[in-house]
C-alpha cells in the first residue's frame, strides 16, 4: 500500500457522484492513517472557499464540508494556481489550511516514492 497518496479532483457540481468520490476516498485514506494530498482543480477548485462544501448535496453520501474537514484534519488540500487564478481566487479567500500551487508542485508530490496517485 501507498504511504501517500495524491488525489486530484476534477469535477465539482457539474459531475456531483465523481466529486464525492474523490472526497470520501480521501477522507476514508486519511483517516486510515494514509498521508493524502487532495488537489482541487477545475470545478472543484470552489471548494476551496469557505461555506461552498456544505452547499454541495448528493444522497447517501457525506457531507462534502465534514469529508473536507476530516482530510484537513489529516492531509493536505491544495488548490491549483492556475485554476484559482481563472475564477479570481485568492490566498485570502480560500478556508484555512488550503495552500494554491501549481503544476509543478503536483508532479513532485505524484513522482515522490511510495505514491499513487488518482485522477476523479
Amino acid at each position: 500500500m501507498a504511504k501517500k497518496l495524491v488525489i486530484k479532483v476534477t469535477a465539482g457540481t457539474d459531475a456531483r457522484e465523481r466529486c464525492s468520490q474523490a472526497f470520501t476516498v480521501a477522507a476514508v485514506a486519511a483517516a486510515s492513517g494514509v498521508e493524502v494530498s487532495l488537489w482541487l482543480t477545475g470545478e472543484s477548485a470552489w471548494f476551496a472557499l469557505p461555506g461552498r462544501a456544505a452547499e454541495f448535496e448528493l444522497e447517501h453520501s457525506a457531507p462534502l464540508s465534514d469529508l473536507l474537514d476530516s482530510i484537513l484534519a489529516g492531509g493536505r488540500v491544495t488548490l491549483c494556481t492556475q485554476c484559482a487564478a481563472r475564477r479570481d481566487i485568492t490566498e485570502k479567500d480560500v478556508v484555512e489550511g488550503v495552500r494554491i500551487a501549481g503544476a509543478q508542485v503536483f508532479v513532485q508530490e505524484s513522482l515522490a516514492d511510495d505514491t499513487q496517485a488518482l485522477v476523479y
